[in-house]
This record gives structure tokens, C-alpha cells and sequence, in this order.
């Protein structure tokens, strides 16, 4: 469920809007009635990183970044 609240409100009542997060509500904060941000629980970071993990799965093409004529003429603006 999402719950939006002006600026003014958001100021006022942030503890309560924090914990309507944490229960698992969104909260858009709105100025003027127009949404410009909105307020969600926290996940925290995952596993960290291991480099190479995708090593061996992945495999790109030799002609990867190759374009074909017609495409390349239509980026330079040659394009009918």
C-alpha cells in the first residue's frame, strides 16, 4: 500500500512515517500535491562482490560491436 503525504506532514511526523515503512508501506512525499519523492525500507547491501564470478559463462562475439552499413549510415545521418 502507498501512502502519500505532503512536505509539511513528512516533517512533522517522520517517526510515524518511519515506521509505516519498516511494516512495509511506501510513503510518496508530495509537494503540491505532485509526488517528488518517495520514502521505502532499507535493504542493505547483499553478499559482497567476487570478481570473475561470471567467468566462463559469458561469451561475446568477434563481431560484437560491428554495425551493419545501413545502421552505421543511419547514426552518421546518411540514412534515406
Amino acid at each position: 500500500m502507498t501512502v502519500q503525504v505532503n512536505v509539511y506532514q513528512a516533517k512533522t511526523q517522520l517517526s510515524r512515517l518511519l515506521d509505516q515503512v519498516s511494516a512495509g508501506e511506501d510513503v510518496v512525499i508530495a509537494r503540491a500535491g505532485r509526488p517528488v519523492a518517495r520514502l521505502i525500507a532499507y535493504s542493505g547491501p547483499t553478499s559482497p562482490r567476487q570478481p570473475g564470478a561470471w567467468r566462463g559463462r559469458v561469451q561475446i562475439a568477434e563481431d560484437f560491436d560491428l554495425l551493419p552499413a545501413d545502421l552505421q549510415a543511419a547514426f552518421a545521418g546518411d540514412a534515406q
